[in-house]
C-alpha cells in the first residue's frame, strides 16, 4: 500500500513539474516575440522621421527658390508675423482684461464709496495764513504800537507771528504758517487789548497765560475729534498733538476735519468689505498726525505719524495703516488701503481743497509732456481742470491696437510721475480720412 502511495506521489511530481516547464517557455517566447515587436516598430518610426525630416528639407528649399529668399528670411518674415500677431493678441487681452476688471471694480467700487458719501455729509472750514483782529477805534493801533515801536517788537519777538499795522480801518492782521503760533498771536492780542495795559512786560505775562488757555483748548479739540470719530483709548498726550491739526491746513482743507471724516469713511468701508473698522477708523483719524511735529521731526509726515503712535502703544496695524497712506511703506493690510482710499476720496470731494493756480498750470503742463513723449502723438489736450487728456494719434504711425495700448502706457506713467486727486482719464483718438475730388466734366 505504501510502494502505491508513493508511486502515484512521484507521478504528480513529474506531471507537476512538466506543466511548469512548459508555461515557463511559453512566457520566455511570449516575451521574445513582444520585445521583436517594439523593435520593428521603433525602426519603423526612426525611418518615417528621416523621411518627414527630408520632406521638409524639399519643402524649404522649393519656398525658398520660389519667393526668392533664404531659410534666415523665411524664418525672420515668420518671426515677424508671429511677432504682430503677438501683439494683437496682448492688445486684445489687454482691452478684455480692462474691460472685465473695470466693470466689475467700478461695481463694486461705486457701491461702497457712494454708500459712504451719502451717509457722510461733512463741512471744510478754509483757512489761510493770515489773522484778521478787529479793534474798537484805530487809536488801538499807536497803542499795540508803543513809543519808537518797543511793543509791537517785543510782541513779534515773543509770538513769532508778523504784526502788519497798516491802512485797513480798524484792524491788524497777524500773519505766520504755524496756525498754532498764529492762534496764540491772536488770543494773546485779544486778552492785551480787553485789558488796556500794553508794554513788554505785560505782554510777556498775557502771553504765559494764553500758552495755558491754548493746551487746554487743544486737548478739547482732540477730545472732540475723538469722540466725534468713535475712538477709544487714545494716550492723552495723542489726543493734544491731534488737537493741534485743528490749525493746520493741506490745500485749504482743515486737517483735523479731513482726519474725522477719513476715520468715519473708513470704517463704513471696511465694514462693507468685512474688514476691521476699529483699526481702519483708528488708523485714518491718526493718519495726518505727523503734520502736527513734522516741522520738528525730520521725514515723511506718515513715517513720522507712524513712529509717533507706536511710541503711545498704538498697535503695529494701526502704524502700518498711517504708514501706507502715501506709500512711504508698500501696504500690506486691507485696512491700510481702506485709509488710502479714505483719505483721497476726502481729499478729492468737489470743494475740499483748493489749488494755487500755479501749482494747477504745472499739472496741465506735466500731463501734456507725459504724453507728447510717446511716438506718433501729434497732439495732446487737457481738459475738465486736468481731470482728462484726450491724445490725438497719427493713424498711418499708431494702428488700433497701438492706440489702446498706448492709452495704457500714459495712464501709468501719469500714476507713477504725478501726485492727484481721484482718477485722470486719457482717451486715446485715432482718425483715418480719405479724401478726393470730383472735378466738374464738360463734354466737348
Amino acid at each position: 500500500m505504501e510502494i502505491v502511495i508513493a508511486g502515484v506521489l512521484v507521478g504528480a511530481g513529474i506531471v507537476l513539474a512538466a506543466l511548469i516547464h512548459a508555461r515557463g517557455s511559453g512566457r520566455v517566447d511570449a516575451d521574445r516575440y513582444a520585445a521583436e515587436t517594439l523593435e520593428e516598430r521603433a525602426r519603423a518610426v526612426e525611418v518615417e522621421r528621416q523621411e518627414l525630416g527630408r520632406e521638409r528639407e524639399r519643402l524649404r528649399e522649393t519656398l525658398g527658390r520660389a519667393g526668392g529668399i533664404s531659410a534666415a528670411g523665411a524664418r525672420e518674415l515668420l518671426l515677424k508675423d508671429l511677432e504682430q500677431d503677438a501683439r494683437h493678441e496682448a492688445a486684445r487681452r489687454v482691452r478684455e482684461i480692462e474691460r472685465e476688471a473695470k466693470l466689475d471694480a467700478e461695481r463694486r467700487v461705486r457701491s461702497i464709496l457712494s454708500v459712504a458719501m451719502q451717509r457722510l455729509a461733512a463741512g471744510h472750514a478754509a483757512e489761510t495764513t493770515v489773522s484778521v483782529i478787529h479793534l474798537q477805534s484805530d487809536d488801538m493801533k499807536g497803542r499795540i504800537i508803543g513809543r519808537e515801536g518797543r511793543n509791537i517788537r517785543a510782541l513779534e519777538s515773543i509770538t513769532g507771528v508778523d504784526v502788519i499795522i497798516d491802512d485797513t480801518p480798524n484792524a491788524v492782521v497777524l500773519s505766520a504758517f504755524d496756525g498754532v503760533r498764529r492762534e496764540l498771536a491772536r488770543m494773546t492780542l485779544e486778552k492785551l487789548l480787553d485789558d488796556g495795559r500794553i508794554h513788554p512786560a505785560r505782554i510777556e505775562e498775557t502771553y504765559e497765560q494764553a500758552s495755558a488757555e491754548l493746551e487746554r483748548h487743544l486737548r478739547e479739540a482732540g477730545e472732540v475729534a475723538v469722540l466725534e470719530a468713535k475712538v477709544q483709548g487714545l494716550d492723552p498726550d495723542l489726543i493734544e498733538i491731534l488737537g493741534r491739526l485743528k490749525f493746520r491746513t493741506s490745500y485749504g482743507q482743515n486737517v483735523l476735519a479731513h482726519s474725522v471724516e477719513c476715520a468715519r469713511l473708513a470704517a463704513m468701508m471696511a465694514d462693507e468689505l468685512g474688514a476691521s473698522a476699529k483699526t481702519a477708523r483708528r488708523a485714518a483719524l491718526l493718519h495726518d498726525i505727523g503734520k502736527a511735529v513734522s516741522h520738528q521731526v525730520e521725514g515723511p509726515h506718515a513715517l513720522v505719524g507712524g513712529e509717533l503712535a507706536r511710541r503711545h502703544g498704538e498697535p503695529e496695524a494701526v502704524a502700518h495703516a498711517m504708514e501706507a497712506h502715501h506709500n512711504e511703506v508698500e501696504p500690506q493690510t486691507v485696512e491700510a488701503v481702506i485709509v488710502q482710499a479714505a483719505d483721497a476720496l476726502s481729499g478729492a470731494r468737489p470743494g475740499a481743497r483748493g489749488e494755487s493756480l500755479e501749482a494747477y498750470v504745472k499739472r496741465l503742463r506735466d500731463l501734456e509732456q507725459i504724453a507728447t513723449r510717446h511716438a506718433g502723438v501729434e497732439k495732446v489736450y487737457a481738459m475738465q481742470a486736468g481731470r482728462e487728456i484726450r491724445v490725438m494719434v497719427a493713424p498711418q504711425s499708431v494702428d488700433d491696437d497701438g492706440a489702446a495700448l498706448l492709452s495704457h502706457e500714459i495712464a501709468r506713467e501719469i500714476q507713477r510721475e504725478l501726485d492727484y486727486p481721484g482718477q485722470i482719464k486719457v482717451t486715446v483718438i485715432r482718425e483715418s480720412r480719405a479724401t478726393d475730388y470730383a472735378r466738374e466734366h464738360r463734354p466737348r
